[in-house]
């Protein structure tokens, strides 16, 4: 299967386009988003990795220059690296990850990456004879660490790094100030806010859930393109953010250690039978 069969893509105007992996037919599926700037382009993270990512922005044209101008720089940076952001990471020159979570992706830490992909999830194989067993995220070297505060410069656009940990301790969102619009990785999206996998943290994510508050109390943010499902605006941030605060009490912190613990027991399992096929 080429990459021009894999992903399908849908712009949203400004320079946005939505990227998804047609064949991956699952609530794990990431949305991938690329930001076209004046001087670089971005690709906010990469889904699986099962086809090039790279090779389907050229082959659609995504990447195509203005008339008389060169090509831009390329760069991939990952909201965190779980499996189904980060597999396709592989293929890109130049990859962005925040510093906390630099390790687990020079390592291929597949157990950071909580990486679990099944058959019935992929609808079309990327190729006769693949098997989800065979998956995993191969060791890629950052070329650029990311830290609080940090800018990525695209020319005409910045985006700010925004440290979000919780449900993951390297998860970032990326701020577009200038538009108002928030790439939120996994740390918001329209559905159940995840922490209890490994390296997630309760008070990590209250803490980030309270500044997510505070972008909206402060008219920072207008839309939010998330990790996960589909794009939604301020109020519903807000909501979100304030119903995780609320519902992070005992019993909701007891039932997460026990999750927790059997998803931990399940991840090693699981990938230490994949190192030894």
């Amino acid at each position: 299967m080429s990459a021009l069969e894999w992903f399908a893509h849908k712009p949203l105007g400004g320079g946005i386009f939505w990227i998804q992996e047609r064949f991956y037919e699952s609530g794990n599926r990431a949305n991938i988003w690329l930001v076209r700037g004046s001087q670089r382009d971005v690709v906010i993270d990469a889904g699986l990795g099962l086809r090039s990512l790279p090779d389907y922005l050229r082959d659609a044209g995504l990447l195509a220059p203005a008339e008389g101008a060169g090509t831009r720089p390329l760069m991939a940076v990952a909201t965190h690296v779980h499996f189904d952001h980060s597999g396709g990471l592989q293929h890109f020159e130049e990859v962005a990850v925040h510093s906390a979570e630099a390790s687990a992706l020079l390592q291929g830490d597949n157990y950071e990456a909580v990486t679990w992909l099944s058959d019935r999830e992929v609808a079309r194989p990327p190729r006769p004879g693949w098997s989800a067993r065979q998956f995993r995220v191969p060791p890629v070297r950052p070329s650029r660490l990311l830290h609080e505060g940090d800018v990525i410069n695209l020319g005409d656009r910045q985006l700010t790094v925004m440290h979000m940990p919780g449900h993951s301790r390297g998860s970032i969102c990326l701020h577009d100030k200038d538009r108002k619009i928030l790439f939120s990785g996994d740390v918001v999206y329209d559905g159940s806010m995840i922490d209890w996998l490994p390296y997630s943290r309760i008070s990590d994510y209250i803490a980030s859930c309270q500044r997510l508050m505070e972008l909206v109390d402060r008219g920072l943010v207008e839309k939010v393109l998330p990790g996960h499902f589909n794009i939604f605006g301020a109020e519903r941030l807000y909501r979100l953010a304030s119903n995780y605060i609320s519902q992070a009490g005992i019993c909701h912190k007891i039932s997460t250690c026990a999750m927790r613990s059997i998803a931990s027991i399940a991840l090693r399992v699981a990938n230490s039978s994949i190192t030894s096929q």
